[in-house]
């Protein structure tokens, strides 16, 4: 029997090829965002499940969650892909835009980890994985929503991870330290958006990594790792 897969945040990059390789190791992959439309191809492709979902509504949720166990079950594996963020100075920002920011960087992460965490308790483990990036270790000028957001996304895995692993859930957060390049490119382009000379993360390279830390013995697991072009300064 296949193990079942979430991925909340679902998109055409990174969580999309993540979705591939899951897919392709077995998984029956189950797929969440607010605009599910944009995932026709993505569902048609790897025969994955669309639930539309608001991460940042506790109800709607519970609703995710609850229809994927209805429709296959628990998931064994979940990934917190969402984030926003909202750029300018600090006497520019609009409070409004910032508490969205907010609330689908981190408290999305918190809702969806919740219901994860009590599915994979009747399920006696499983693997809950966080999406970070430069802004999690880094605030930057000008960007102060964003690292608020996913430094408490750090926060929550860490906290997790010190909860949950000894209950076999691996928690992991991975820093994404780079732009990431866009996804359905020729790869063997001359031109700049096909990520000459490899500047930019390679969405599939990200996922490899993903599924490396998923097939982690418990005796030996990553709780953060750091993804960066080779060329990145850090």
């Amino acid at each position: 029997m296949s193990k079942i897969a979430l991925i909340v945040g679902a998109g055409s990059g990174n969580s999309a090829a993540f979705a591939r390789a899951l897919a392709a190791d077995d998984y029956k992959v189950v797929l969440a965002a607010r605009n599910i439309t944009k995932l026709d191809s993505l569902c048609s492709q790897i025969d994955a499940y669309a639930i539309s979902c608001d991460a940042t509504s506790v109800d709607s949720v519970r609703d995710l969650f609850d229809s994927m166990h209805q429709a296959i079950g628990a998931a064994d594996v979940v990934l917190y892909n969402a984030s926003a963020y909202t750029a300018g100075s600090i006497t520019n920002l609009d409070p409004e835009l910032v508490l969205d920011s907010l609330m689908q960087t981190a408290y999305g992460a918190f809702l969806v980890a919740q219901q994860a965490a009590i599915g994979m308790k009747q399920l006696g483990g499983g693997a809950l994985f966080f999406t970070g990036a430069t802004a999690s270790v880094k605030g930057f000028p000008n960007f102060a929503p964003f690292a608020m957001g996913k430094f408490a996304l750090r926060g929550l895995a860490q906290s997790l991870a010190r909860e949950l692993g000894p209950e076999n859930i691996h928690v992991a957060h991975f820093i994404i330290d780079g732009g990431i390049a866009s996804p359905g490119r020729d790869l063997d382009s001359e031109d700049a958006a096909s990520n000459t000379n490899d500047a930019e993360l390679e969405p599939d390279a990200i996922a490899q990594t993903y599924m490396a830390v998923l097939k982690q013995h418990r005796s030996a697991w990553t709780h953060e790792i750091d993804l960066r072009p080779w060329v990145e300064n850090f």
